[in-house]
């Protein structure tokens, strides 16, 4: 209950603070039109990650946890999922065991995190314990389609106003999608958001709902090849971008805060890296009240289930 308790008036803080800054701030004007407006953006951070057999070699994704304040990072070899800072310092990891390809994350409430395999096309389900370690046969698993090569599925997102979760698929076709997820069953629907030429985008990296911004019809959509940050819509029209050029090459995840604030990860060879992109102030926070009382309380209590072959 004391946890709880603390939980709400973050939350709460949070709120009050995102309603004192949104009297002036530029950026609150663009949410309430409906649009983040990544023009206004501007590189506000660079930290190295933690890198090691424990920790985010190879940081391919990357999620914030609204009920910690902190960002949680996977690496691609599948070893571990690191608890880290706004800043980057290491706070914790979780050991993963009999996972090989993890390019997907994100959190979904009371502790609970998605992650997804890009070849296997499959999500897993479970609860984050520091020092703790968790084997994938141990967890309840959704597959989202048949097993395929390094072409798959490259990251995933919760929507914190319906509890869906959108998934995009590298290339070769690449896919954007919204899925309804059953880990008790193990079964999913999927189905196409738009046909992805409206992007232009040599590759589909990463996707983010905005919907904790109150920004419920909108995604960010990250590519690595072409460096590229976009704003979507559910029908695939741009509503802003950010070009990545001048940072490096290996950029593959993106999450965002309630502030606004997005945080990219790239695996930069020996040295992966965070990236802080910042407005010029805080953007407001009405999804902030949604996650006071939604969370995932369907997660709670499900069912092990073995990893499918």
């Amino acid at each position: 209950m004391i946890g709880l308790m603390k939980s709400i008036l973050i939350k709460s803080t949070l709120l009050l603070a995102a309603l004192f800054f949104c009297q002036t701030a530029t950026a609150c004007q663009t949410v309430s039109a409906g649009i983040l407006d990544l023009s206004t953006y501007t590189l506000s951070g660079t930290y190295r990650l933690p890198r090691g057999a424990s920790y985010a070699k190879e940081a391919s994704a990357v999620t914030y946890n609204w009920d910690t304040g902190t960002l949680f990072v996977v690496g691609d070899e599948g070893d571990a999922i690191v608890e880290v800072s706004l800043t980057g310092e290491t706070i914790g990891n979780m050991i993963l065991d009999d996972f090989d390809d993890t390019e997907g994350l994100t959190y979904a409430g009371n502790g609970q995190f998605v992650i997804t395999e890009e070849r296997l096309r499959e999500a897993f389900i479970l609860t984050y314990s520091a020092d703790a370690t968790v084997d994938s046969d141990d967890l309840a698993s959704v597959d989202l389609g048949s097993t395929i090569g390094n072409i798959g599925i490259e990251g995933i997102s919760y929507d914190y106003a319906t509890g869906a979760f959108y998934t995009v698929k590298e290339k070769d076709d690449q896919e954007v999608n919204i899925n309804s997820l059953d880990f008790t069953t193990g079964e999913a629907q999927i189905s196409s958001l738009f046909d992805t030429d409206s992007l232009g985008l040599a590759d589909l990296s990463d996707i983010q709902s905005l919907s904790m911004l109150g920004l419920t019809d909108n995604l960010l959509i990250l590519s690595q090849e072409s460096k590229m940050l976009l704003e979507v819509d559910m029908a695939g029209n741009i509503l802003s971008s950010y070009d990545l050029d001048g940072l490096v090459t290996s950029i593959e995840g993106v999450t965002v805060d309630e502030t606004g604030d997005i945080y990219l990860v790239a695996e930069n060879g020996t040295v992966p890296l965070m990236y802080t992109l910042s407005a010029p102030s805080p953007v407001p926070l009405p999804g902030t009240l949604m996650l006071l009382g939604s969370a995932l309380a369907g997660f709670i209590g499900l069912k092990r289930r073995s990893k499918h072959v």
